[in-house]
Protein backbone atom coordinates (compact mmCIF):
# COMPACT_ATOMS: atom_id res chain seq x y z
CA UNK A 1 0.00 0.00 0.00
CA UNK A 2 1.29 3.79 -0.62
CA UNK A 3 3.32 5.19 1.97
CA UNK A 4 0.87 7.40 4.18
CA UNK A 5 1.02 9.23 7.29
CA UNK A 6 -1.70 11.75 8.64
CA UNK A 7 -2.03 13.46 11.77
CA UNK A 8 -5.97 13.13 11.94
CA UNK A 9 -6.24 9.26 11.01
CA UNK A 10 -5.05 5.90 10.60
CA UNK A 11 -5.93 3.87 7.54
CA UNK A 12 -6.81 0.57 7.54
CA UNK A 13 -7.39 -1.22 4.39
CA UNK A 14 -10.59 -3.26 5.53
CA UNK A 15 -11.01 -5.26 2.45
CA UNK A 16 -9.78 -5.24 -1.45
CA UNK A 17 -10.25 -1.16 -2.72
CA UNK A 18 -12.41 -0.37 0.78
CA UNK A 19 -10.41 2.06 2.99
CA UNK A 20 -11.93 3.00 6.41
CA UNK A 21 -10.15 6.00 8.23
CA UNK A 22 -10.25 5.66 12.05
CA UNK A 23 -10.22 9.43 13.89
CA UNK A 24 -7.01 9.81 15.97
CA UNK A 25 -7.47 11.12 19.19
CA UNK A 26 -6.49 15.64 19.01
CA UNK A 27 -6.64 15.21 15.12
CA UNK A 28 -9.00 17.17 13.22
CA UNK A 29 -11.11 14.64 12.16
CA UNK A 30 -12.74 13.70 15.17
CA UNK A 31 -15.16 10.96 13.58
CA UNK A 32 -14.29 8.23 11.24
CA UNK A 33 -14.80 8.20 7.38
CA UNK A 34 -13.62 6.00 4.39
CA UNK A 35 -13.56 5.49 0.77
CA UNK A 36 -14.23 2.99 -1.92
CA UNK A 37 -13.29 1.78 -5.31
CA UNK A 38 -16.66 1.41 -7.30
CA UNK A 39 -14.02 0.49 -10.33
CA UNK A 40 -15.33 3.60 -12.38
CA UNK A 41 -15.65 5.48 -9.81
CA UNK A 42 -14.11 6.24 -6.23
CA UNK A 43 -16.49 7.80 -3.41
CA UNK A 44 -15.88 9.01 -0.16
CA UNK A 45 -18.29 8.35 3.02
CA UNK A 46 -17.71 11.42 5.52
CA UNK A 47 -15.64 14.00 5.15
CA UNK A 48 -14.58 14.50 8.49
CA UNK A 49 -14.33 17.89 10.37
CA UNK A 50 -12.03 19.96 9.37
CA UNK A 51 -10.27 20.59 5.65
CA UNK A 52 -6.97 19.43 6.69
CA UNK A 53 -8.42 16.19 7.89
CA UNK A 54 -10.85 15.77 4.53
CA UNK A 55 -7.46 16.94 2.15
CA UNK A 56 -5.36 14.00 3.63
CA UNK A 57 -8.37 11.82 2.89
CA UNK A 58 -8.82 13.22 -0.55
CA UNK A 59 -5.01 12.42 -1.34
CA UNK A 60 -4.56 9.18 0.10
CA UNK A 61 -8.14 7.91 -1.72
CA UNK A 62 -7.07 9.26 -4.66
CA UNK A 63 -3.32 7.85 -4.63
CA UNK A 64 -4.74 4.70 -3.87
CA UNK A 65 -7.58 4.30 -6.05
CA UNK A 66 -5.79 5.97 -8.91
CA UNK A 67 -9.04 7.94 -10.10
CA UNK A 68 -10.56 11.20 -8.76
CA UNK A 69 -12.99 11.05 -6.44
CA UNK A 70 -16.51 11.47 -7.66
CA UNK A 71 -19.20 10.95 -5.07
CA UNK A 72 -19.18 11.78 -1.52
CA UNK A 73 -21.86 11.01 1.11
CA UNK A 74 -22.63 13.02 4.42
CA UNK A 75 -24.62 10.58 6.99
CA UNK A 76 -25.77 12.84 8.70
CA UNK A 77 -25.42 16.84 9.47
CA UNK A 78 -22.78 16.75 12.87
CA UNK A 79 -20.13 18.84 12.09
CA UNK A 80 -17.31 16.06 12.11
CA UNK A 81 -18.89 14.15 9.35
CA UNK A 82 -19.96 16.97 6.86
CA UNK A 83 -17.02 20.34 7.84
CA UNK A 84 -14.59 18.56 5.16
CA UNK A 85 -16.95 19.06 2.24
CA UNK A 86 -15.46 22.23 0.37
CA UNK A 87 -12.18 19.79 0.00
CA UNK A 88 -14.71 17.60 -2.15
CA UNK A 89 -16.47 20.64 -3.93
CA UNK A 90 -16.01 19.45 -7.48
CA UNK A 91 -17.56 15.85 -6.40
CA UNK A 92 -21.48 15.06 -6.35
CA UNK A 93 -22.18 15.01 -2.60
CA UNK A 94 -25.36 13.48 -1.39
CA UNK A 95 -27.22 13.13 1.63
CA UNK A 96 -30.85 12.53 2.88
CA UNK A 97 -33.02 15.53 2.54
CA UNK A 98 -33.69 15.65 5.94
CA UNK A 99 -30.01 15.60 6.63
CA UNK A 100 -29.13 18.51 3.86
CA UNK A 101 -32.00 20.24 5.71
CA UNK A 102 -30.57 20.30 9.56
CA UNK A 103 -26.90 21.08 8.04
CA UNK A 104 -28.99 24.19 6.11
CA UNK A 105 -30.67 25.23 9.65
CA UNK A 106 -27.31 24.11 12.11
CA UNK A 107 -24.00 25.34 10.72
CA UNK A 108 -24.72 28.53 8.85
CA UNK A 109 -24.92 30.53 12.38
CA UNK A 110 -22.04 28.10 14.19
CA UNK A 111 -19.52 28.86 11.98
CA UNK A 112 -20.33 32.48 11.55
CA UNK A 113 -20.29 32.43 15.53
CA UNK A 114 -16.75 30.67 15.41
CA UNK A 115 -15.31 32.61 12.92
CA UNK A 116 -16.22 36.05 14.98
CA UNK A 117 -14.54 34.73 17.79
CA UNK A 118 -11.43 32.67 16.61
CA UNK A 119 -9.42 35.39 18.89
CA UNK A 120 -11.16 34.04 22.14
CA UNK A 121 -10.59 30.84 20.84
CA UNK A 122 -7.06 31.25 20.51
CA UNK A 123 -6.76 32.82 24.45
CA UNK A 124 -8.73 29.67 25.24
CA UNK A 125 -5.81 27.95 23.77
CA UNK A 126 -3.29 29.51 25.26
CA UNK A 127 -4.95 29.12 29.01
CA UNK A 128 -5.60 25.63 28.48
CA UNK A 129 -1.93 25.21 27.44
CA UNK A 130 -0.43 27.09 30.83
CA UNK A 131 -2.63 25.61 32.59
CA UNK A 132 -1.74 21.76 31.72
CA UNK A 133 2.36 22.52 30.98
CA UNK A 134 4.22 20.24 32.40
CA UNK A 135 1.41 17.56 32.45
CA UNK A 136 0.88 14.04 31.60
CA UNK A 137 -2.97 14.34 31.14
CA UNK A 138 -3.20 12.95 27.80
CA UNK A 139 -7.00 13.44 27.46
CA UNK A 140 -6.15 17.59 28.14
CA UNK A 141 -3.08 17.19 25.35
CA UNK A 142 -5.93 15.82 22.96
CA UNK A 143 -8.21 18.52 23.75
CA UNK A 144 -5.91 21.44 23.26
CA UNK A 145 -4.36 19.46 19.99
CA UNK A 146 -7.86 19.40 19.02
CA UNK A 147 -8.77 23.12 19.97
CA UNK A 148 -5.40 23.77 17.84
CA UNK A 149 -7.29 22.15 14.33
CA UNK A 150 -10.42 24.03 14.63
CA UNK A 151 -8.24 27.21 14.74
CA UNK A 152 -6.22 26.26 11.70
CA UNK A 153 -9.74 25.10 10.07
CA UNK A 154 -11.84 28.31 11.07
CA UNK A 155 -9.98 31.42 8.32
CA UNK A 156 -10.99 29.40 5.08
CA UNK A 157 -13.71 26.97 6.56
CA UNK A 158 -16.83 27.75 3.62
CA UNK A 159 -20.11 25.47 4.48
CA UNK A 160 -20.74 23.02 1.13
CA UNK A 161 -24.12 21.68 0.78
CA UNK A 162 -25.09 18.29 -0.59
CA UNK A 163 -25.74 18.95 -3.94
CA UNK A 164 -27.66 15.87 -4.22
CA UNK A 165 -30.75 14.36 -1.94
CA UNK A 166 -32.97 11.42 -1.75
CA UNK A 167 -35.41 10.20 1.05
CA UNK A 168 -34.71 6.17 1.73
CA UNK A 169 -31.79 4.85 -0.68
CA UNK A 170 -29.59 6.23 -3.06
CA UNK A 171 -27.84 3.48 -5.10
CA UNK A 172 -24.59 4.33 -7.13
CA UNK A 173 -23.56 1.37 -9.41
CA UNK A 174 -20.21 1.14 -10.31
CA UNK A 175 -17.97 -1.95 -12.44
CA UNK A 176 -16.66 -3.61 -9.76
CA UNK A 177 -19.46 -2.90 -6.64
CA UNK A 178 -22.77 -1.61 -6.30
CA UNK A 179 -23.14 0.60 -2.94
CA UNK A 180 -26.48 1.28 -1.32
CA UNK A 181 -26.75 4.48 0.65
CA UNK A 182 -29.99 4.23 2.94
CA UNK A 183 -32.01 5.51 6.26
CA UNK A 184 -33.91 4.44 8.75
CA UNK A 185 -35.00 7.43 9.83
CA UNK A 186 -34.18 9.50 12.99
CA UNK A 187 -31.92 7.88 15.81
CA UNK A 188 -28.25 9.66 16.75
CA UNK A 189 -29.63 12.30 14.64
CA UNK A 190 -32.74 13.50 13.16
CA UNK A 191 -31.99 10.88 9.98
CA UNK A 192 -28.86 8.72 9.90
CA UNK A 193 -27.72 7.32 6.69
CA UNK A 194 -25.48 4.09 5.99
CA UNK A 195 -23.15 2.45 3.25
CA UNK A 196 -24.10 -0.93 2.73
CA UNK A 197 -22.17 -3.11 0.32
CA UNK A 198 -23.34 -5.99 -0.43
CA UNK A 199 -21.15 -7.81 -2.43
CA UNK A 200 -18.51 -7.14 0.26
CA UNK A 201 -21.16 -7.53 3.25
CA UNK A 202 -19.37 -4.33 4.63
CA UNK A 203 -21.23 -1.69 5.99
CA UNK A 204 -20.57 2.29 7.26
CA UNK A 205 -22.52 2.92 9.74
CA UNK A 206 -21.79 6.54 10.95
CA UNK A 207 -23.00 6.89 14.51
CA UNK A 208 -25.16 4.70 14.17
CA UNK A 209 -22.53 2.46 15.81
CA UNK A 210 -19.84 3.03 18.13
CA UNK A 211 -17.71 0.18 19.24
CA UNK A 212 -16.02 0.54 22.58
CA UNK A 213 -17.42 4.05 22.80
CA UNK A 214 -19.76 5.61 24.68
CA UNK A 215 -22.21 7.00 21.89
CA UNK A 216 -23.87 10.46 22.49
CA UNK A 217 -27.70 11.62 23.09
CA UNK A 218 -28.83 14.48 22.28
CA UNK A 219 -32.50 16.26 22.42
CA UNK A 220 -33.26 15.03 18.92
CA UNK A 221 -31.62 11.61 19.32
CA UNK A 222 -34.39 8.94 19.61
CA UNK A 223 -33.27 5.57 21.73
CA UNK A 224 -36.21 3.59 20.81
CA UNK A 225 -36.08 4.35 17.35
CA UNK A 226 -32.36 3.99 17.10
CA UNK A 227 -32.64 0.21 18.77
CA UNK A 228 -35.10 -0.76 16.05
CA UNK A 229 -33.14 0.43 13.01
CA UNK A 230 -30.21 -1.35 14.40
CA UNK A 231 -32.46 -4.30 14.46
CA UNK A 232 -33.14 -3.95 11.04
CA UNK A 233 -29.50 -3.37 9.89
CA UNK A 234 -28.46 -6.99 11.69
CA UNK A 235 -31.11 -8.27 8.85
CA UNK A 236 -28.22 -7.70 6.42
CA UNK A 237 -25.49 -10.03 5.31
CA UNK A 238 -22.39 -8.31 7.49
CA UNK A 239 -18.93 -9.40 7.85
CA UNK A 240 -17.30 -5.87 9.14
CA UNK A 241 -19.09 -2.53 10.62
CA UNK A 242 -17.49 0.31 9.99
CA UNK A 243 -18.67 2.54 13.35
CA UNK A 244 -18.52 6.26 13.06
CA UNK A 245 -16.34 5.95 16.33
CA UNK A 246 -13.99 3.29 17.25
CA UNK A 247 -12.26 0.50 15.58
CA UNK A 248 -13.91 -2.09 12.79
CA UNK A 249 -16.69 -3.94 14.40
CA UNK A 250 -18.70 -6.94 13.43
CA UNK A 251 -22.53 -7.67 14.28
CA UNK A 252 -21.90 -8.29 17.58
CA UNK A 253 -21.14 -4.46 18.15
CA UNK A 254 -24.44 -3.61 17.06
CA UNK A 255 -25.97 -6.08 19.66
CA UNK A 256 -23.80 -4.71 22.12
CA UNK A 257 -25.11 -0.89 21.25
CA UNK A 258 -28.19 -2.17 21.41
CA UNK A 259 -27.69 -3.55 24.80
CA UNK A 260 -25.97 -0.23 25.80
CA UNK A 261 -29.31 1.84 24.62
CA UNK A 262 -31.36 -0.60 26.60
CA UNK A 263 -29.56 -0.69 29.75
CA UNK A 264 -29.29 3.14 29.88
CA UNK A 265 -32.91 3.49 29.44
CA UNK A 266 -33.58 1.61 32.02
CA UNK A 267 -31.60 3.21 33.80
CA UNK A 268 -32.94 6.74 33.40
CA UNK A 269 -36.11 6.00 34.33
CA UNK A 270 -34.86 4.80 38.16
CA UNK A 271 -36.22 6.84 40.82
CA UNK A 272 -32.40 8.12 41.27
CA UNK A 273 -30.48 11.10 41.25
CA UNK A 274 -28.22 10.35 37.71
CA UNK A 275 -24.89 11.78 39.93
CA UNK A 276 -25.28 8.36 41.97
CA UNK A 277 -25.95 6.31 39.28
CA UNK A 278 -22.45 3.59 37.99
CA UNK A 279 -21.33 2.89 34.81
CA UNK A 280 -22.61 -0.51 34.67
CA UNK A 281 -19.21 -2.85 34.49
CA UNK A 282 -19.43 -3.82 30.64
CA UNK A 283 -18.83 0.03 29.87
CA UNK A 284 -16.12 0.55 32.57
CA UNK A 285 -13.85 0.58 29.68
CA UNK A 286 -15.61 2.34 26.58
CA UNK A 287 -13.71 5.37 25.60
CA UNK A 288 -15.12 8.89 24.58
CA UNK A 289 -13.93 11.72 22.35
CA UNK A 290 -12.58 14.95 24.07
CA UNK A 291 -14.38 14.50 26.62
CA UNK A 292 -14.38 12.57 30.01
CA UNK A 293 -16.34 8.71 30.31
CA UNK A 294 -18.19 9.40 33.47
CA UNK A 295 -19.32 12.89 32.75
CA UNK A 296 -20.31 11.53 29.23
CA UNK A 297 -22.04 8.75 30.38
CA UNK A 298 -23.95 10.94 33.32
CA UNK A 299 -25.01 13.43 30.42
CA UNK A 300 -26.44 10.47 28.17
CA UNK A 301 -28.45 9.62 31.26
CA UNK A 302 -29.41 13.46 31.77
CA UNK A 303 -30.89 13.18 28.34
CA UNK A 304 -32.60 10.01 28.40
CA UNK A 305 -34.46 11.25 31.40
CA UNK A 306 -35.55 14.14 29.54
CA UNK A 307 -36.76 12.04 26.21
Amino acid sequence: MTTFFSRHFNLEKVSEGIYVAIAKDGGGAIGNAGFIDLGDKTIVFDTFNTQQAAEDLRNIAESITNKPVSWVINSHFHGDHIRGNQVFIDCNIVSSQTTLQQIKENHPERIAEQKADIDGLKKYIESLTKQHEGSNDIQKKNEINFLKEIEISLPHLELVLPQFTFTNEFTIIGTKRTARVMTLGCAHSPCDSFLYLPEDKIIFMADLLFVGMHPSFFSYSNPTQWVHILDEVKNFKIQKAIPGHGPVGTKEDIDKLINYINALTILSKQHMSTEDASIPDEYKDWATVNVDARELFIRNLNMLKEL
